[in-house]
């Protein structure tokens, strides 16, 4: 089988090196016999020669295109290819159908340029992904120094507080302002617990450190505990409470725990802006396979100017007092954007509207 297989090899010609010694052996041949031709010719000298002249030009011709079909194109072909993938155009393979060595290296010229491809390819999307990330933590500084100068401001006036009753505390002999001095620092370091926990809460939402957790739930009963919580048999009520809700079950998809928070501060917001007797009135209604929740107050419309600015942290308005954080919106705004649900705020002719819409599922 070896021995057959090298007899055929021998006389192939599929390489380079043997294509050249047929062609120079054939336009040796050719040309013996060319010459032999002419002069076995009964013709004159000069005949003869010229005739002789003509021979050797057509085999010299065939040899020339046999060259270029064999040697000089494929050459030309991988010198093209080579020069496009210098230039990193990896778009137009090397064409060269042949079984030689031209073949074979057009063959690796085709592969190396793919595997060029993929790994520039490769390395566009890591030198992206880098990207993304040296923007990450150019963001995360600046939300660490925002956190930072957004809590050095707002620990100034409970600090301010806490050491003004502080000092008198040391000071106050009698037992009743005593008592009254050290609530009001209970309360004042609640208030900056409370504050740094729902800062970090909303820096964690913002971060992506905090994931929604969605599950499947009634939405009229969760409104109704959570509405009830807030706004039933409150001792300082001095509103009238109106609501519309459907009479049967409407079920939803999301993080349920944050979307009481969502409800919480919205239904908060109202009930500290409500003017005194006025109507406070909560609605959700199906529409379109969505369900629309809106919270409105009579009272003081918000200044235009600040209608998209209420969503931002820290925000209080001109009217706002000490009594809020500043995040409570803002958290509404992160928790419902992660869910890109539909929210705002609208002046209303006598109040103020709250919304967002979540779809209904099944």
């Amino acid at each position: 089988m070896k021995t057959g297989r090298k007899l055929r090899d021998s006389f192939t010609i599929r390489t380079v090196r043997k294509k050249i010694l047929m062609i120079s052996k054939l336009a040796g041949i050719l040309l013996i016999l060319s010459y032999i031709l002419s002069v076995q010719m009964e013709i004159g000298a000069d005949l003869s020669f010229i005739l002789w002249m003509l021979l050797v030009t057509a085999i010299v011709l065939l040899v020339d295109v046999l060259m270029g079909r064999f040697i000089s194109k494929p050459i030309s072909k991988l010198n093209q290819a080579a020069r496009r993938m210098a230039k990193l155009d990896f778009a137009k393979p090397c064409v060269i159908s042949s079984n030689d060595e031209f073949g074979e290296l057009s063959v690796s010229l085709d592969i190396m340029a793919e595997n060029l491809q993929q790994a520039i390819a490769k390395l566009k999307a890591a030198n992206i992904q880098l990207e993304k990330e040296v923007e990450q933590e150019k963001r995360l500084l600046a939300e660490r120094k925002e956190l930072v100068d957004h809590l050095s401001h707002e620990m100034k006036t409970p600090l301010g507080v806490i050491r003004a009753y502080a000092e008198g505390l040391q000071d106050e002999t009698d037992e009743s302002k005593k008592q009254k001095y050290s609530s009001i620092i209970i309360e004042e370091t609640e208030r900056m617990g409370n504050l740094i926990t729902t800062l970090l809460d909303l820096s964690a939402l913002e971060n992506g450190a905090s994931r929604l957790l969605p599950e499947r739930f009634d939405c009229v009963e969760f409104l109704e505990t959570v509405a009830g919580r807030l706004l039933i048999d409150t001792p300082d009520a001095d509103f009238e409470l109106q609501y519309e809700i459907p009479e049967h079950k409407v079920y939803v998809y999301t993080d349920k725990s944050r979307m009481e928070q969502v409800l919480d501060n919205l239904i908060i917001n109202a009930k500290r802006n409500v003017k005194p007797g006025g109507i406070l009135k909560i609605s959700l209604i199906e529409n379109a396979g969505s369900l629309h929740f809106t919270v409105f107050n009579q009272g003081e419309p918000i200044p235009q100017e600040a209608l998209s600015k209420i969503w931002t942290k820290f925000y209080r308005g001109r009217r706002s007092e000490y009594s809020g954080s500043g995040l409570g919106l803002a958290i509404v705004a992160q928790i419902l954007s992660m869910q890109d649900l539909k929210y705002g705020v609208e002046n209303m002719p006598d109040g103020v509207l709250f919304y967002f819409s979540i779809p209904i599922v099944k």
